[in-house]
């Protein structure tokens, strides 16, 4: 059974915006640091954002200001806003919940950004 189900990857153009979502069952959503991740083709996979179970956010430095992550604790679920995207956005982007007893990853979405 997934623990993590994201959705809401595709194709956008340069410039356009996409929102990510991942659904978590409730107990692993309350107890973790919720974040998303990235992987492009022949690239390292890398941290984008996280949040945690109090609301305090990170981001990489390549997508400050252009993307928000945000988590609704009544439907377990953290989001991805991704405005102004880039070709550089161009990849698999995964869920994770992470707590000090398991880390989970979600399936992967891809997030293709034509120029």
């Amino acid at each position: 059974q997934a623990q993590l189900v994201e959705s809401g990857g595709g194709l956008v153009q340069a410039g356009g915006s996409l929102r990510l979502s991942c659904a978590a069952s409730a107990y692993i959503f309350s107890i973790s640091t919720m974040g998303w991740y990235r992987q492009a083709p022949g690239k390292q996979r890398e941290v984008v954002a996280t949040i945690s179970t109090g609301g305090a956010t990170n981001y990489v430095d390549s997508v400050k200001g252009r993307f928000t992550i945000s988590r609704d604790d009544a439907k377990n679920t953290v989001y991805l806003q991704m405005d102004s995207l880039k070709a550089e956005d161009t990849a698999v982007y995964y869920c994770v919940a992470q707590s000090l007893f398991s880390t989970y990853w979600g399936q992967g979405t891809q997030v293709t950004v034509s120029s």
